[in-house]
């Protein structure tokens, strides 16, 4: 009996001994899979950093002197943060990637000339583009879903191209934009502009705008200190009128008013010398003015071209338009004259 007892003692010590034992070595080996866990993440993101850095440099290109980067039609949601080992680049063209941010990175970038954004979904523009980007000669983010532009944009001193068309709730600009010194082409076509941005009167530069497809319901009469302006697209808004400042405006030669509400043409604007080009086609004006035929042209003269030039621009309208109204004026006044 005390054999059996001193037996069962010593089996019952070795399986304690035994479970203890698998249980360290269990422990051990959760600690040890914990402890190279990290490693093998580490490991992993930096396999794929150095693959999209590899991916990346195969789109560089030098083009004019410049290295431009360029992503087209490829799905590029968010921009990795080695693209930061890249700051020497000077042009970035990102087409149709579903990109929807820029990253805040950006401002490592100092050597930007030109962001091409166009045809993605961001939503916003980073504070670090005006803060940083000094250089910054063209900002294009035509085509996708921005809301709002920030104040610091008017820090890119540089800045001489901005389009930011077709951002369907984008219908402000800061006041702040003024200090673009620079800037000599706008787009803001098909936004949802309902007021003319006031930032834009005090743009000494500015040559090129176009704010078609908003929905403006008049122009400001200080419009005329927009002195270099001379292409100006108004084309589908809601314009009712136009005001006679718009004859003060020195350098125009391209003024597009198609589709709008316009009942009538300034009479001032036919001293309008360097206005080469006029549009006010479907527009809803009072008098019903038709072009005489023309008269029999030379041999020599391109046909096509010189009833483009009549069909489109309608400088000849214009000037038709405001000779008829000024004649009828003048018989009403004639008429009222005679019952006196």
């Amino acid at each position: 009996i005390i054999n059996m007892v001193v037996i069962s003692s010593s089996v019952s010590s070795i399986k304690a001994l035994w479970e203890t034992r698998i249980r360290k070595i269990s422990e051990d080996r959760e600690e040890e899979q914990r402890r190279k866990a990290p490693k093998d993440r580490v490991g992993v993101g930096v396999w794929e950093d150095r693959a999209l850095l590899a991916r990346l440099k195969q789109k560089l290109q030098t083009e004019d002197g410049r290295l431009v980067l360029r992503l087209e039609q490829e799905e590029w949601r968010s921009l990795p943060p080695c693209l930061v080992r890249l700051a020497q680049v000077q042009e970035l063209h990102m087409h149709r990637t579903g990109l929807e941010a820029l990253p805040t990175f950006i401002h490592s970038f100092q050597n930007l000339l030109v962001i091409d954004l166009s045809r993605n979904a961001v939503a916003h523009i980073p504070k670090e583009i005006g803060k940083s980007l000094s250089r910054l000669r063209e900002l294009l983010l035509s085509y996708n879903r921005l809301t709002s532009v920030p104040e610091e944009l008017g820090q890119c001193e540089s800045l001489e191209r901005l389009e930011l068309a077709m951002n369907r709730d984008l219908s402000a600009l800061p006041l702040q934009l003024k200090n673009l010194q620079r800037l000599q082409h706008l787009d803001l076509s098909m936004n949802d502009f309902y007021e003319f941005p006031e930032c834009l009167l005090d743009l000494p530069a500015l040559e090129w705008l176009d704010i078609g497809g908003n929905r403006l319901t008049e122009l400001p009469y200080d419009i005329y200190r927009m002195e270099k302006l001379h292409t100006l697209w108004l084309q589908r808004n809601e314009l009712e009128k136009l005001p006679d400042t718009i004859s003060l405006m020195a350098s125009l030669d391209t003024l597009v008013l198609s589709s709008n509400k316009l009942r009538d043409i300034p009479p001032l604007m036919e001293d309008m010398s360097r206005l080469r080009f006029v549009n006010f086609r479907d527009n809803p004006l009072t008098l019903d003015v038709t072009l005489p035929p023309r008269k029999p042209k030379e041999p020599e003269e391109d046909e096509e071209e010189e009833e483009d030039d009549r069909e489109m621009y309608g400088k000849e309208f214009m000037q038709l338009y405001i000779h008829e109204a000024r004649k009828r004026a003048y018989a009403t006044l004639n008429v009222h004259c005679a019952y006196r």
